[in-house]
């Protein structure tokens, strides 16, 4: 048996395993994220939330994942129906192989890159085509609009959080997302971590991710009190389930993101605590959970705001940072904290 392993069809099948187990792992978190998004939001409110079907509602997810796959699939009679189509399925699928090069643990990892940094910012740069194409094939104004405001949000928090990564990559000398993580390891635990060293940009790269994934209070593409919900407005069932999984799934990569470029991905907060992929999950669901509650008490942005905070705030302090982390990695300030070139060579 472990002979065939090593033969062309065994590599097959062993990546087709490992490529199963992430999809796996991604899509049974999906339906959780939801069902916490719905509940964290609900007790917000003192509401109930969801509660009736399955113990404690935990089945209201795989519920309505059952209503929207059996509904018809109504394309409007002007659209232009291959490229509907093929909206949400784009959305989707980017959206879901950005996981192949995120590790879990050491070695838990598809596909170990050493530019895995650059991989996740292309996939995640071409997100925004499936939304442009979701309102563009509507053939409907409000679709339009929610698509081009869409476009220049996603393309304008891009740029800020390429810049706070480079600051990570310039103190790791690595793009390698393993060799980032081992990086930050140590003896005094939770504060070997990025967050230490790079404080500021914390914040900056939390709230980017909000824009970039279209979260409140930056869902402006998708704004129902001025848009009637953007470039989803014609898009029913499967279709539109394809597109609010997809979102799931891109706010679920920025959790991860958060969790290995700034604070120790799968290490131990506490030195003498075992590492390993619980730590990770652990970090992930706790910034869902930041993200859920900024969703439940941030009232939305004006459309003016959110570019003036991306242009004029985040793009300039992020390159006023870079130029700071070059000079204190080249010059060794701060006790190496922004030059730990030993994992990255």
């Amino acid at each position: 048996m472990a002979e065939f392993f090593n033969t062309p069809g065994g590599i097959a099948i062993l990546i087709l395993a490992q490529v199963l187990a992430v999809v796996a792992f991604v899509m049974i978190s999906l339906l959780f994220l939801v069902y916490g998004d719905r509940k964290i939001w609900a007790a917000v409110q003192m509401r109930r939330g969801p509660n009736v079907v399955g113990v404690y509602g935990l089945l209201q997810s795989v519920a309505d994942a059952l209503k929207y796959v059996v509904k018809e699939v109504v394309i409007p009679a002007g659209a232009d129906r291959t490229v509907f189509i093929l909206a949400p399925l784009t959305s989707f699928v980017l959206a879901m192989i950005a996981w192949a090069v995120i590790p879990f643990n050491d070695g838990w990892v598809l596909s170990d890159i050493n530019v895995a940094i650059l991989y996740v910012f292309a996939v995640s740069s071409l997100e925004v085509y499936g939304v442009i194409m979701g309102g563009w094939a509507s053939n409907s104004k409000y679709p339009f609009l929610g698509s081009l405001r869409s476009a220049a949000q996603m393309i304008s928090y891009e740029v800020s959080i390429g810049l706070i990564i480079i600051g990570v990559i310039l103190s790791t000398g690595s793009m390698n997302f393993g060799d980032i993580v081992r990086a930050q390891d140590g003896n005094a635990g939770l504060f070997n971590w990025y967050w230490l060293p790079h404080f500021p940009m914390v914040f900056l790269f939390f709230i980017s991710a909000l824009a970039e994934t279209n979260r409140p209070p930056f869902d402006l593409p998708e704004a129902e009190s001025e848009l009637v919900a953007g470039y989803q407005v014609e898009y029913s069932a499967t279709p539109f389930l394809l597109f609010m999984a997809g979102e799931y799934i891109a706010i679920f990569l920025m959790c991860a993101l958060t969790s290995l470029l700034f604070f120790g991905g799968w290490l131990s907060p506490i030195p003498g605590l075992p590492d390993g992929v619980l730590w990770m999950v652990a970090k992930m669901a706790f910034f869902f959970f930041l993200f859920a509650m900024v969703k439940a008490i941030t009232p939305r942005y004006r459309y003016d705001q959110l570019m003036r905070l991306g242009w004029k705030v985040f793009l300039p302090f992020s390159l006023v940072w870079v130029v700071f982390v070059a000079f204190a990695a080249k010059f060794d300030w701060f006790w190496g904290a922004f030059a730990r070139w030993t994992t990255g060579g």
